[in-house]
């Protein structure tokens, strides 16, 4: 069935990072988002060259082979780009950028990946990851060594094994060609949308009805809602049949970093490339923060995360257990505190027919008794008035044993008053 598509690309810098990291694309059959690494050195200008560079190819492909190759082929020239500019500019030493992209030829759709960017498929309510992220935790998940729950919270799930920049003449890059049907739903974005926001509320927005634009701005707001530390970009294509009539006009659309010109400074004889957008005082100051990082894929520093990994186990274990212990510690010291107040009061009330002082309080919780018998008296409770006798069957609070032998001598001098 002939098909087409209604999409929309967003990005927002979120409430940590002071500078935008992520291009995103969205064209005519051609979109991607890419993630720079790098901080101040160079992650922005990465994304940015690397997503101009292979926007050129956004064109009509007249088999998925050919978008295949075609994609192949230009991911390699940005990656060459990359590693000539870092040479030309030294201060760009290391920098990099991942690459999570797709190009529709007809009702099939070719996939092209690297890095930790991410590509998910909606389709009939059900939301599956298309790629599989190229970094060291990712590899010791899918050998088995750690599960994807220790992934999220790992502190080198950031570390790549796979990048463009200056690394690698032709790095690996994962391909597939999928079919594609009206009523699917793509969605590429950087991980500051997928290593945030929980994949429920993901997968809500991603099958819900509402159009490409509003899934857009709902994804970057939940990432923002849970406090967006890194920069996110996210880019939804819906495939539609190409007989529904809609208003949406293709037109190709850069967003982050790759929306903005990169130039070259010159500054004190050197030239210093940088991407034009605003630049904050603040920003002066800031120390690189980018986490992500590249590392050549290899067993040592696979076993290098996986001990570091068993160490966070075993110290988050031990961590678990000394909380227990200290709650259960406080605890019992909070009810022996507790229990040790109530034995500074005193009541007085009735035993054996007879008032009697007691030592603590009254209340009681459960089968638990705070109270004991400290003095029964002889005065009988058939001797008093009925004022009394309803007070004492109440009980009569007291603050200390003095305050309890007066209240008792008082209850007395009105049965010897009575008697006379």
């Amino acid at each position: 069935m002939p098909i087409k598509t209604l999409s929309y690309a967003g990005s927002d810098i979120g409430r940590v990072r002071s500078s935008n990291q992520d291009s995103g694309y969205s064209g005519y059959n051609l979109h991607f988002v890419a993630d720079g690494m790098g901080g101040h050195a160079g992650g922005d200008i990465a994304s940015a060259l690397c997503a101009q560079r292979i926007a050129r190819i956004d064109s009509v492909f007249e088999t998925p082979e050919e978008a295949t190759k075609s994609l192949i082929d230009v991911i390699w020239e940005a990656n060459g780009v990359l590693g000539e500019t870092a040479q030309a500019h030294p201060e760009l030493a290391g920098m990099g950028t991942t690459f999570s992209g797709i190009i529709f030829t007809g009702d099939k759709v070719t996939v092209g990946h690297i890095g930790d960017s991410r590509i998910y498929l909606c389709r009939d309510d059900k939301v599956t990851q298309i790629t599989v992220d190229h970094t060291f935790v990712q590899r010791l998940v899918d050998t088995g060594r750690i599960t994807a729950e220790e992934a999220l919270v790992h502190p080198r799930r950031s570390v790549l094994m796979r990048v463009l920049g200056d690394v690698e003449d032709f790095p690996d890059v994962d391909t597939q060609v999928l079919e594609t049907l009206p009523g699917d739903r793509w969605m590429l974005c950087s991980d500051g949308l997928s290593g945030v926001v929980p994949e429920h509320i993901m997968n809500g927005i991603l099958t819900s009805k509402i159009g490409a634009d509003e899934a857009t701005e709902l994804l970057i707001g939940e990432a923002l809602e849970f406090g967006a530390p890194d920069n996110v970009t996210v880019v939804v294509v819906d495939v539609v049949s190409a007989a529904l009539k809609t208003d949406f006009v293709a037109q190709p659309t850069f967003v982050g970093s790759s929306a903005n010109d990169i130039v070259i400074d010159e500054r004190k004889g050197r030239r210093v490339l940088r991407v034009l957008n605003p630049l904050h005082i603040a920003d002066l100051f800031r120390k690189p923060e980018d986490p992500a990082g590249y590392v050549p894929e290899s067993d040592e520093y696979l076993e290098k995360i996986l001990r570091e990994t068993r160490n966070r186990i075993r110290w988050r274990l031990i961590r678990q257990i000394s909380t227990l212990f200290l709650i259960v510690a406080l605890s019992g010291l909070l009810i022996f505190k507790a229990y040790e107040y109530t034995q500074t009061r005193f009541y007085i009330g009735v035993q054996n027919n007879h008032v009697t002082i007691y030592k603590g309080i009254k209340e009681a919780l459960g089968p638990l008794k705070f109270s004991s018998v400290y003095q029964e008296t002889n005065i009988n409770l058939d001797d008093l008035s009925p004022y009394y006798q309803h007070l004492l069957e109440s009980s009569i609070s007291a603050e200390n044993i003095e305050d309890a032998s007066r209240i008792v001598a008082t209850i007395e001098a009105t049965v010897s008053k009575e008697a006379k």
